[in-house]
């Protein structure tokens, strides 16, 4: 994957597991729906991916500087 694609990739996904953790985005969504049951669940998926996404940006950060490098 090319560093541009992963360092955006990493960043976007950062952005919306940030969003859907500190703002009541996804218990406004998931209400709106019907879906409010499963926001129990969501600590469980979205801490990891919040943690996932936050460490892909750095290994694309990382693999960006040393290219340049």
């Amino acid at each position: 994957m090319k560093d541009k694609t992963l360092l955006r990739t990493g960043i976007v996904g950062t952005v919306i597991a940030a969003l859907c953790c500190f703002t009541p985005i996804l218990v406004i969504a998931f209400g709106a729906v019907g879906l409010s049951a499963w926001l129990g669940y969501a600590d469980y998926v979205l801490l990891p991916a919040l943690a996932f996404f936050i460490g892909l940006t750095a290994y694309a950060l990382h693999r960006r500087r040393r290219a340049a490098d």
